[in-house]
C-alpha cells in the first residue's frame, strides 16, 4: 500500500462511524492513539507514540489554523476545526476534528489536548479547500500575519465568527454534534488515556 513517486497521493476514505482519538501533552506530543488513528494514517502505535502530533501535518494545511487552535487551546477553550492530515505513504485523509484541554481526573491540573476526529464532510472539504490553498500562498509569500488577516476578513465578510462559520461547514448540528458529544461522553468516563 506504499505510494510511489509515480502514483499522486490518493485520498483515504474514512468510516463514517469510527472516531480518530489522540492525546498530547502540553508540547503536541502524542501520549495516545486509537487503533483506528494508526490504521488510517499508516504509522503504528509505536511510531506515534512520542511523536510531535505534527507528524501528521499536510503542507496544504494553513498554519494560521493551528496558530488559532494553540491559542483557544492553551485559553481552555474547545476548537472544531476541518483538518487535511497526511499519511506515513504521503496519501491524506480529511477529518472534522474537535480540540479540547485535559485536565488529570484528580489533581484537576491541565496535563494536555484531546483530539476527536471523524470524517469532513465532501460539502465541507469541497468549500474550505480552496481557502486553505490561497492561505498557504499568503504564508509562503507574506507570513503568517498577512494570512491571518486575509482569514479574519473572510470571516467578516461572510459575516460570521470562525466558530459559527466551521459548524455550518460541518453540518455540526443533529447527528454530527450527537457523535462528538457521545464520544466525550465515553471518553470522560473513562478518562484514564
Amino acid at each position: 500500500m506504499s505510494n510511489t513517486n509515480n502514483q499522486h497521493p490518493k485520498r483515504i476514505t474514512l468510516s463514517k462511524i469510527q472516531p480518530i482519538l489522540s492525546r498530547t501533552d502540553l508540547s503536541g506530543n502524542i501520549r495516545y492513539c486509537n487503533p483506528y488513528f494508526s490504521e488510517v494514517c499508516g504509522y503504528t502505535e509505536k511510531e506515534l507514540l512520542g511523536s510531535p502530533h505534527s507528524i501528521i501535518r499536510h503542507p496544504d494545511m494553513p498554519k494560521v489554523i493551528f496558530k488559532l487552535m494553540w491559542k483557544r487551546i492553551q485559553n481552555n477553550e474547545d476548537m472544531l476545526a476541518i483538518v487535511k492530515n497526511k499519511t506515513k505513504n504521503g496519501d491524506y485523509y480529511w477529518v472534522t476534528t474537535l480540540f479540547e484541554t485535559k485536565y488529570h481526573p484528580y489533581t484537576k491540573k491541565h496535563e494536555g489536548y484531546l483530539a476527536l476526529r471523524r470524517a469532513a464532510p465532501d460539502d465541507a472539504i469541497r468549500d474550505i479547500e480552496p481557502l486553505y490553498k490561497k492561505l498557504v500562498e499568503i504564508e509562503a509569500s507574506e507570513g503568517m500575519d498577512a494570512s491571518e488577516a486575509y482569514f479574519l476578513n473572510f470571516l467578516r465578510e461572510q459575516d460570521k465568527d470562525y466558530d459559527t462559520y466551521v459548524k455550518e461547514l460541518t453540518q455540526y448540528r443533529g447527528l454530527v454534534a450527537a457523535f462528538f458529544n457521545s464520544v466525550r461522553k465515553l471518553l470522560h468516563h473513562g478518562d484514564s488515556a
